[in-house]
């Protein structure tokens, strides 16, 4: 009898445990779900030290590259983060660090016959090549104007950042007088704000297109057309291409 009572006594003891382990378990979990912390600001400090400040905050981090190159810059120096300073996120959240690129990057000048020419000053921006001389040559098709009739360096030629290219452009003898304002620089913002800036400066959204990068910021802007400061009529769209991650 008292070797039953024994045996009883244990099974109680193990099942009255068991329902407190599990309780508080169960409840940490919930409580965990309704957490959030307060993100860190943790730019232009060093990558490492960004990295600390935010396991401190527990949180995560992960490195990505600036758009552009930015000469003179550090490469372990934090730019800008993602989800910003102050924002209230779960914990283990990734927070996206930007860097400036490690190296000074070059480029392969591409065949710029025909392309727009505030087209062709963006494109060449995002490398660190800036069109040094433009020169105006009349042309009679007016599908011609504002194109590139001729460059300074030839296709295929590797050029680095700093460079400087010269442009021959065609111009119309006669072009219609149209109102036309700048468009906005939206690179490097999310899809949400970029949309919002291109309301307010008088234009459209056009078309959004995803290209895959390991090292930008999802979901961020890094080409758009019409250029930036491109001029077109009031009410015309741009379409923007926006960084996609796997994740």
């Amino acid at each position: 009898m008292k070797k039953a009572s024994a045996v009883i006594l244990v099974i109680l003891v193990f099942v009255i445990g068991s329902v407190v382990v599990m309780d508080r378990g169960v409840m940490m979990f919930y409580t965990r779900q309704g957490q959030s912390v307060m993100v860190p600001d943790v730019e232009n400090m060093n990558f490492d030290a960004a990295l600390q400040a935010l396991d401190s905050a527990g949180l995560s981090g992960r490195k990505t590259y600036n758009v552009r190159y930015i000469r003179d810059v550090d490469s372990n120096t934090v730019l800008v983060q993602r989800p910003s300073a102050g924002s209230e996120v779960k914990p283990g959240r990734t927070v996206y660090l930007v860097v400036n690129k490690r190296e000074r990057p070059s480029y392969s000048i591409p065949d710029l016959y025909g392309r727009p020419v505030d087209e062709v000053r963006q494109l060449l921006d995002r490398h660190g090549i800036t069109v040094e001389n433009v020169q105006s040559q009349l042309v009679i098709d007016s599908a011609d104007d504002g194109k590139v009739l001729s460059q300074s360096v030839a296709p295929d030629t590797r050029l680095y950042e700093g460079a400087s290219v010269s442009l021959i452009v065609g111009k119309a003898e006669e072009i219609e007088k149209v109102r036309k304002i700048p468009v906005p620089d939206v690179l490097g913002m999310s899809l949400k704000q970029a949309r919002q800036v291109i309301l307010d400066k008088g234009f459209n959204t056009g078309n959004v297109s995803y290209e895959y990068s390991a090292i930008l910021v999802p979901y961020t802007v890094i080409n758009q057309k019409p250029a930036v400061n491109a001029l077109a009529k009031p009410g015309n769209v741009v379409d923007l291409t926006v960084v996609i991650d796997e994740e």
